[in-house]
């Protein structure tokens, strides 16, 4: 393999020059979309795309031009941009700035200093692009007539672009509505639409789902009214696309196959193939989410279809080896190795005839990586391998050599963390970090986050792989304060992460964690532990991120150890941490340092464990396996420390629980005598922080309870609940204030109605519900329709009241997690996080109907007596059931959890 290095040297050799880097999406990899994804804003005067700028100013005595030349100038400008190569769409655009200076046209010269600007954006150069919007502002004249407000409201769409690629969506946000009153009040329909997807994506970055979804759908209803046209083509696909990012994969669906009935309508090629690629992506998505599911095979099959199409229909190269990229990226990734070979051979031919451009190199790159991925998995021929790495380390040192000559440092920088890559799949761990360490020079000198935590990451593995401890926990300290960095774009903007999470995302919080924890030196200090379980809180945020598309978690908290230090100081918290050679925890006792210890046992062998665990505990026949399996798992987590436990006092145990270890009941876990819920009062975190930590004023608890005793029209698959009627009952003799809303009464508007009028610091809900690792999976039943997770900030917490009128307890009775989703949990911890509520008491699988009642009304008496913590309260409760001749299985009593507040 040292041909290799030699192949390096030869692409990389000749004078060293210092580089810059801009932006990249490096989750294109995975999955060319088209030559960028902005955001959807269109300048008529240059393209439909993305970002550039400078204003580098021609020599003064430069040969004046005719208006034909000028003109010519803009368009050559434009083809180079919409070619990608938008390093020489700059350098003709600042000749046309200095030929209409000459001319003395301010506003032809304010239009192409706006296209200047989107030019930077797309190579990174946020200051010059912003001296550029700036310039083409100034120079737009004052007076109001249709030309001037036209240009004005193009530059401002361009100048929101920026802000909101500069982390400024509020900022955006007010530009493009003032843009949309420009386009309204020149009667410019498609630019005021334009206008609103972009005012949906700004809403999107700020965090409010809802509202971005209303205005998408909104721009829908405009478009479906008019007639059939090029326009309304690309504006459905980029309303599909739009609502694909944000993960309405239902509806983008819908949309895109509505914009390509119009395109076949009308008979264009072109936009029939985009459209195409689009709905192969999106099928795509969808079977990604769907991860090992039974309905999976169907996208696959309708994704893969879908290129194919795209490939024989589209007249447009690009959009060709884009479609055969991506089915032979996605075929590889479900393992389909036999049926991705024949693809190979026609691909390298396609993209030769490419003109290099971004796109084309993006490509290439694309390309590359998919053979990575055969060779690596040792899916070509032992004996050609070397072969074929070293046509792959040709093809990706080409990619970069082709950025150089653009002068496109993106490219550039996509090409050396893609060829390093290939060095470190080679274990030539010098020449990989030599690659990286250069890459990220580039990306670090742009401000291009997105790609520079990918390179981090790849150095800390590389550093790691020479025993450079230190040095790798530095490089992926740098990675995980880049991803925070990101938090909200990575959701917000590249729709590629919902299906590479795992890959991409959650590997660095783990292998981080698992190098902190490594020690074989002896103890490890108690700042090192309070990182690692820094980092963990951090996947498990960035998990809920990515199940809603957004960042949700924000706003004021205090750290679960002050309040266990002092205001709760019979309480210990447990952080288990699953890693894939040993299962680390780590402890807080109150007003003691961290402590740690492990078990020798991989992720594999925990999994297996903990799967077999939960589908024996909702068998009430199961109790001798249960008692077998979770007393493994007792010894696992507790075991360790439980004798401290006793000496310190400890009455309650908070867990911050990691991996499949969610999906179970720690009061099930048994010490060869008893259940742990007979020995502590148990609840769950979702991170180390707790929002408002104070005990609910029990003398004054208002319920709103809402259930459904028999499922309504429509929904033949869900059973009837007849003692939700008397678990309402309970409730209301427990001395508790109640409002209900029972079967017909149950509705989604009446629901949201009576939150937000009415001052309930309990919501019980007694109705079938499903928690998934899928947010369009989650959802709780009324009577009129199946309410999703992502609905429940609008639903259950008025957006206007304040923190005080919060509530303080959710109630989710009847409800369980999806079956066979050995991560539904998350469903859960989503569920709880989006009602807003500090506390969430809900199952996770469905009881018994009359247990159910029983254990709500002993719950209810203990709540409204006032002297015991939420936990406690949920502990008496377990142990009634626990206590009843018929219910003594851990399947009737295990299931309720406690998310939250505990006091």
């Amino acid at each position: 393999m040292n041909n290799l290095v030699r192949i390096f040297c030869r692409y990389f050799a000749g004078k060293k020059q210092k580089i810059k880097l801009s932006l990249l999406v490096y989750f294109l990899v995975a999955l060319v979309l088209t030559v960028n994804v902005p955001v959807l804003a269109i300048n008529s005067v240059t393209a439909d795309r993305g970002k550039l700028k400078t204003v580098t100013e021609q020599p003064l005595d430069a040969p004046k031009l005719v208006n034909s030349e000028r003109d010519l100038l803009i368009e050559q400008g434009k083809s180079l941009y919409d070619a990608g190569r938008f390093a020489e769409a700059v350098q003709v655009l600042q000749q046309a700035t200095q030929a209409y200076k000459q001319q003395g046209d301010s506003l032809k010269l304010a239009a192409t200093y706006s296209n200047l600007s989107l030019a930077y954006q797309q190579l990174g150069d946020w200051q010059a692009a912003e001296e550029a919007i700036k310039t083409s502002l100034e120079l737009i004249p004052a007076q109001k007539n249709a030309q001037n407000l036209q240009i004005l409201a193009q530059t401002l769409d361009i100048q929101g672009r920026l802000q909101l690629a500069m982390g400024k969506p509020e900022v955006a946000l007010t530009t493009w509505q003032q843009t949309a009153e420009i386009y309204q009040q020149t009667k410019n329909q498609a630019g005021e639409m334009r206008s609103q997807i972009n005012q949906a994506q700004a809403w999107r970055n700020k965090g409010f789902y809802r509202r971005a979804v209303q205005i998408l759908l909104a721009v829908n209803q405009k478009l479906q009214a008019q007639p059939d046209s090029v326009e309304k083509a690309v504006g459905l696909r980029s309303l599909g696309d739009a609502l694909m990012v944000i993960g309405d994969l239902a509806q983008s669906r819908t949309i895109l196959e509505q914009s390509l009935a119009v395109a076949q309508r009308l008979q264009l090629p072109v936009q029939i193939g985009a459209s195409l690629l689009s709905l192969g992506n999106n099928a795509r998505a969808n079977l990604l989410n769907l991860g090992n599911n039974a309905r999976a095979k169907p996208q696959l099959a309708q994704a893969i279809d879908y290129y194919q199409q795209t490939a024989t229909k589209s007249t447009s190269p690009l959009t060709k080896i884009q479609a055969q990229l991506n089915q032979l990226s996605l075929l590889i990734d479900t393992q389909q190795f036999s049926e991705a070979q024949p693809l190979i051979p026609s691909i390298p031919d396609q993209l030769k005839q490419l003109p290099t451009s971004r796109a084309a190199i993006y490509a290439q790159i694309n390309y590359a990586q998919s053979l990575m991925k055969l060779v690596r998995g040792q899916k070509i021929e032992s004996s050609t391998s070397s072969s074929n790495a070293q046509h792959i380390a040709q093809l990706l040192a080409n990619t970069v050599k082709q950025a150089r000559s653009l002068e496109d440092k993106q490219a550039e920088a996509y090409g050396l963390l893609s060829l390093g890559h290939l060095y470190e799949n080679n274990q030539q761990w010098q020449e990989a970090q030599s690659l990286t360490q250069q890459g990220l020079s580039l990306a670090q000198s742009s401000n291009a986050p997105d790609i520079i935590y990918r390179l981090e990451w790849q150095l800390g593995r590389l550093l790691s792989a020479q025993k450079n401890i230190s040095s790798a926990i530095a490089a992926y300290d740098a990675a995980v304060n880049t991803l925070q960095s990101i938090r909200g774009d990575l959701v917000a903007v590249n729709q590629d992460v919902q299906f590479n999470f795992r890959d991409s995302v959650e590997p660095i919080y783990r292998q981080s964690v698992e190098l902190l924890l490594q020690s074989d030196a002896g103890e490890i200090d108690e700042k090192t532990l309070d990182k690692a379980r820094q980092r963990i809180e951090a996947l498990q945020l960035a998990e809920l991120d990515n199940f809603f598309r957004e960042a949700c978690l924000r706003g004021e908290s205090v750290l679960i150890d002050q309040v266990v230090d002092k205001d709760n100081p019979t309480t210990a918290i447990l952080y288990p941490i699953i890693l894939p050679q040993r299962l680390q925890v780590i402890v807080k006792i109150p007003n003691q340092p961290l402590k740690h210890y492990s078990a020798n046992i991989t992720q594999p062998e925990v999994d297996k464990v903990l799967s077999e665990l939960r589908k024996n505990l909702v068998n009430p026949t199961a109790t001798n396996k249960i008692k077998t399996q979770s007393q493994q798992v007792y010894n696992w987590l507790l075991k360790p420390i439980e004798s401290e436990l006793a000496a310190r006092g400890v009455k309650t145990l908070v867990f911050v629980l990691d991996g499949a270890l969610r999906n179970l009941p720690m009061a099930a876990l048994y010490d060869g005598q008893q259940y742990l819920i007979e020995k502590y009062a148990i609840a769950l975190s979702v991170g180390l922080q707790l929002l408002d930590p104070k005990p609910l004023e029990r003398r004054q608890l208002r319920a709103l309870t809402a259930g459904l005793t028999q499922p309504p029209e429509g929904f033949p698959d869900f059973s009837a609940l007849p003692a939700v009627q008397s678990e309402v009952n309970f409730i209301a003799s427990a001395g508790v204030s109640t409002k209900s809303l029972l079967d017909q009464q149950f509705t989604s508007q009446a629901l949201e109605k009576e939150v937000s009028s009415a001052s309930f610091n309990v919501v019980h809900l007694a109705t079938h519900g499903q928690f998934s690792s899928i947010a369009d999976e989650t959802f709780i039943l009324a009577n009129d329709r199946r309410i999703y997770v992502k609905e429940f900030d609008g639903l259950l917490r008025n957006q206007e009241q304040t923190r005080s009128g919060a509530i303080e307890l959710l109630v989710l009775s009847a409800c369980q997690t999806a079956a066979g989703d050995n991560r539904a949990a998350l469903g859960l911890a989503g569920a709880a996080v989006r009602a807003g509520a500090r506390s969430t008491v809900a199952s996770l699988w469905q009881i018994d109907d009359e247990s159910t009642a029983l254990f709500v009304g002993e719950f209810y008496r203990e709540l409204k007596n006032g002297k015991m913590t939420k936990a406690e309260v949920l502990q008496v409760a377990q142990l009634k059931l626990l206590s009843h001749p018929n219910y003594q299985a851990p399947s009737f009593w295990s299931a309720y959890v406690l998310i939250g507040n505990w006091l």
